[in-house]
Parts: structure tokens; sequence; C-alpha cells
């Protein structure tokens, strides 16, 4: 009696549209193997797609056959798409399994492979399933393609997006706010250029964004932030770019300068200094002694560290850090003015802001005049092209790369025409930080203190004598002061006019000195 290994396979798709269930197909193999007087040696279940024979059962079975030869004489399935669906493959396993005396068979299209004829047979029992999946794929594919170029986003959403779906079935992306947030705030950090890559996903990540190192990498690329789809290139067509129907999360013109950044074609300069909170002002200070700026450190005592600031080199200057870093906040507190003194200031600025910007178009200018010469660059070389004085694949190079310009000169454009931004709010926000400066410099961060010393210091500041001087303060906040400054006087009662006429006024009263008053 030969012994037969009985083969069930299906996968999740194939049971849902055809019914292929594994109980069904045991009954059937029990059934024939009853019929023909075969005895069971073991049924293996599978559960994997056919187009590799790398599938766990089998690969065990194989495995098993290989160390114990003589076991069994068949393997059984139902067809011989439950087999494989890879022709080639189907070949040399075939040629395997005979090798190990094990012959396979499909019990509803059982073929005599030792009749040559039945080869042709074989042949096409495992080409139509291969053809099936094939003409499958190639649907799948080009309705995916179809869906890009209409501007939809397939597969995964990006980070900061998720998926929805409408009331009428219509599958889209929306913005997922919080990641969103995340991701605005990751590309105009990445435009200023000041701090790397790798420190902005590691700030991301913890500000909240779900994503790893490389996931983060490739959302930088991705075009679907400004709200476009890039669809790739196949056969004739080119990859292009195509306006998606979802909502972008950040403007075309960012996202271009992110790119500059990444590949190198933007020189910037970045932050690399690690400052220990306890030393806010290290970089900052000038050694009083010898000119040089000072460092800071920690010195170990008996029960904690105490930090200073200190020069190098020889120089034996040395200062407490806690009194220097009160001293600051002293000095900061000199800047602090009320928010109704600043009302002027703020009018006085947005009005010379919007008379500015209102006839500034120079930029645009030239925008269009680079946008207008790559455009007709690209048309002559399309003019050879008709000629017959350029070949094929030079005109195809000359259009991706005018075509690349002309994106970004369109993005850059854009931004340029948009409408001027109302700087009102920033106004606002920055007058309310200098009537508090002093908390403001003591609630925030290290990163945050220096941000605020780099930001109204231009220059470095000299701590002595227990005072911190300075030789030149942010030419905005010293404009801000000198209006404080004229209205004080106003409320004093003081009146411009006045205090430009001269001091020597005589006191015998309004007529001229010299002068005798008329006798009546």
């Amino acid at each position: 009696m030969k012994i037969a290994d009985l083969y069930i396979r299906v996968s999740t798709e194939e049971q849902a549209d055809k019914g292929y269930s594994q109980r069904d197909q045991e009954e059937r193999l029990r059934k024939y193997c009853d019929l023909n007087s075969l005895k069971v040696r073991k049924v293996v279940i599978e559960d994997h797609s056919a187009k590799t024979f790398n599938r766990p059962a089998w690969k065990k079975l194989l495995a098993e056959l290989r160390s114990r030869r003589g076991h069994s004489d068949l393997i059984l399935f139902t067809k011989w798409d439950r087999f494989s669906r890879n022709a080639g493959d189907s070949y040399q396993m075939i040629s395997t399994l005979r090798n190990l005396g094990v012959e396979p068979q499909a019990v509803e299209q059982p073929l005599d492979l030792s009749i040559p004829e039945n080869k042709m047979m074989l042949a096409f029992y495992l080409a139509a399933p291969e053809v099936e999946n094939d003409r499958r794929a190639l649907n799948v594919f080009n309705g995916m393609r179809r869906a890009k170029k209409e501007g939809r986003v397939m597969g995964r959403p990006p980070l900061g997006y998720v998926n929805r779906i409408t009331e009428t079935g219509k599958k889209h992306i929306a913005i997922k706010e919080d990641q969103a947030l995340i991701m605005r705030w990751v590309f105009e950090e990445l435009a200023k250029g000041q701090i790397h890559t790798e420190q902005i996903w590691k700030a991301a990540k913890k500000k909240g964004l779900n994503s790893t190192r490389s996931c983060f990498w490739v959302a930088l690329r991705n075009p679907i932030y400004f709200g476009k789809v890039f669809v790739a290139k196949y056969k004739d067509e080119e990859c292009h770019l195509v306006q998606g129907q979802h909502e972008p999360l950040i403007t075309e013109a960012l996202f271009y300068d992110v790119q500059d950044i990444l590949d190198g074609r933007k020189k910037i300069k970045r932050t690399t200094i690690t400052v220990d909170p306890a030393l806010p002002l290290r970089g900052y200070l000038i050694c009083p002694k010898c000119g040089k700026v000072l460092t800071g450190s920690a010195s170990k005592g008996r029960y904690k560290y105490y930090h200073y600031y200190h020069c190098t080199m020889g120089c034996t200057f040395r200062e407490k850090a806690p009194i220097v870093n009160d001293k600051i906040v002293e000095e900061l507190r000199k800047y602090v003015r009320p928010l109704p003194f600043l009302e002027l200031y703020k009018q006085t600025i947005t009005s010379v802001y919007n008379s500015k910007t209102k006839y500034n178009r120079s930029d645009t200018d030239v925008l269009k005049k680079k946008l207008e010469e790559t455009n007709q660059r690209l048309t002559r070389a399309r003019n050879l092209l008709i000629a017959g004085d350029l070949d094929a694949d030079d005109y195809k190079r000359i259009k991706i790369e005018t075509a690349d310009n002309i994106n970004r000169l369109e993005a850059q454009l854009t931004s340029q025409n948009s409408s001027i931004p109302n700087v009102e709010p920033l106004l606002n926000k920055a007058l309310s930080n200098i009537s508090q400066l002093d908390k403001l410099y003591e609630e925030a961060s290290t990163e945050g203190k220096r941000k605020i010393i780099g930001s109204i210091f231009p220059e470095k500041l000299t701590f002595e004598n227990n005072e911190v001087r300075t030789t030149k303060i942010n030419e905005a906040l010293r404009l801000m002061l000198l209006f404080y400054k004229e209205l004080y006087n106003k409320k004093r009662g003081q009146n411009q006019q006045n205090t430009d006429l001269s001091s020597y006024v005589n006191a015998e009263g309004f007529e001229p000195y010299g002068l005798m008053p008329c006798k009546r």
C-alpha cells in the first residue's frame, strides 16, 4: 500500500473569495485516498501564498522527506494551484521531489507525468494560476497609478495625516492635528538650518511624534506635505508631480528650502554647543583681564558641586556662577518697560513696515524673469528636437532639469505673491516679552535663556566689579527704550519743543532784558 502526505494550502483572500476551506480540502483528499487504497501518513496545513515555495509548513515537510526517504510515496493536493502559482519554481520542485522518490499529484487534475504529452497539460495547469496572479497584480498597479494621477494618496498615510472615509464611502487622508503640529515645527526648524536633523528628530519624539528614524527621513522628502502627489516613472512616462486632493501641511517654498538644506545646496551654520543648565552664560562672557571668552565648569565639594565661570590659558579670573546668573537677571530688569508706553513704538513700526512692503516687488520681478528664461530654454530645446539637431535622450535630460527648476521658481513666486503677513501679532508678542523680560528669562530652559541673551546682546558681556557690562544692545530694543524715554518725558510734563530751546533765559520776565516797562 502506498503512503501519501496530504498538503492543504489556503490563503485568507482565497478562502473568502472562492470558499477554499481547509476542512473541505481535507475531506476530498481523504476520500480520494479511501477510493485508491492509499494510507495517509500526515496532513500538512499551510496558510501562506503560493507565489514561492518559501513557506514554513512546506519547508518543514521537504526537510523531513530529505531526512527520512521512503516514508512517503505521494504528496496529494486538490489542484495544481494549491501546489504552486509559479510555473518555473514548480518544475524545479517537481524534479526535486521525484529525486526523493515522491510523486506530487493533484486529485482533481490528475496527470501521469511519465507520459510526455501530459507535460503540456501540466504547463497549462501551472501557468493558469500564475497568469491569474499577474493579471490581478497588474490591475491593482494600474488602479493605484490612476488614483495617484488623480491626486489621491494610496497606502499608509504619512506622518501628520490619517486615513478617513467620507459618508459616500470615498477614502481620503485628513490632517491629524497633534502630529501635524509637530511636523510643521520640524519643517520650520529645518528651514532655519540651525539644528541638526538628528537633533530635530529627537526633539520631535519628545514632543510626541510617533516615528522611527528611517520613517522620519522618508517623510522629509515626501511632497505630500505641500499638497502634491509623486507619480513614479513607468515605461515611456516620466515621473512627475500632480496636485493632490488632500489639504497641504506646509507651503511649497518651505518644502524646497528644506530639500536644499538636506541636499547640501544651502550652506548652514549649525549650533553644536552643549551647556550645563547651571552655566547658561557660558560662551557669552568675556574675561575682564585678558579679553578671552570665559568657559564654565563645576568643582566637586564635600556635599555638592559648585559652578564657576573662569578663564583658561593661564588666566586666573574666576567667578561663582550663581552670582553672575543673578546679575544678568538684574541687568535684564533695566530693559523691562510697561506695555502702555510701548504702544507708540508698535504703531510706528507697523506704519513703516506697511509702507516698505507695499512697493517691494523687486524679488518678484527677478523670479518672474528667471522663470521666463527657464521656460524659454525648454522651448529652444523642444525646437531643436523637432528640427533633428538634438537627441531625444539629451532633450529628456534637459526637460527633467528644467522641470525641477520651474517647480522651485513657481513655489518661490507663489510665496512672494502671497499676502503680506500681519506683523501686529508678532509685535504684540515682542512687546509683551519686553514687559516681562526678567520673568521670561528666569522661567526659560537653558536653551531659551541663551536665545534671550543672544537676541538682546549682539556682542559679548563683561562681568567686572560685581556687575555685567555690554557695549551694545539689540537695535530694536534700543529704539523701544528711546520711545519709552520720550514718552516718559512727556508724562513728567516736559515738552520736546521747550527742551530744544536755549536754557539761558533772563529772570526779569517776558520782556527783553534792558527794556523798561511802559509807564501808564
